[in-house]
This record gives structure tokens, sequence and C-alpha cells, in this order.
């Protein structure tokens, strides 16, 4: 089953990123190391494999 959009972003947060704003359903998230992401969809709706797997790597490259 997969996560929601809303999971992703509070497992990003706990790794130490910001949200640092967007526009419409995107979001924006930097991690102090200088590690961006960009989230996409609504908090409710699921998330897509490849946001799964973008979240993981950006939390890996950030040293979490």
């Amino acid at each position: 089953m997969p996560k929601k959009v809303k999971e992703l972003m509070r497992a990003l947060e706990r790794a130490g990123f910001v949200n640092r704003g967007g526009k419409g359903s995107h979001r924006n998230y930097l991690h102090p190391r200088g590690v961006r992401l960009t989230v996409s969809g609504r908090e409710g709706e699921d998330a897509r494999r490849y946001q799964e797997r973008a979240v993981e790597r950006a939390i890996r490259e950030a040293g979490g």
C-alpha cells in the first residue's frame, strides 16, 4: 500500500528538512546541508513510488 504525501512530508521534516513553501500543490524542502527536494500532490493523496524513492534518497544524502 503506498504512503500518503503527508507521510513523506513528515519523514522529511523529521530528517531536518525545512518546508520553504511552494506554489499550488508543490512544496520545496531544503536541508541545512544543501539537499533540495520538491514534493508534489495534496497531503491526502497516495504518493507515487518515484516520490517515495526520491524522499528516501534525499534523506540518505542529508546524512539521515
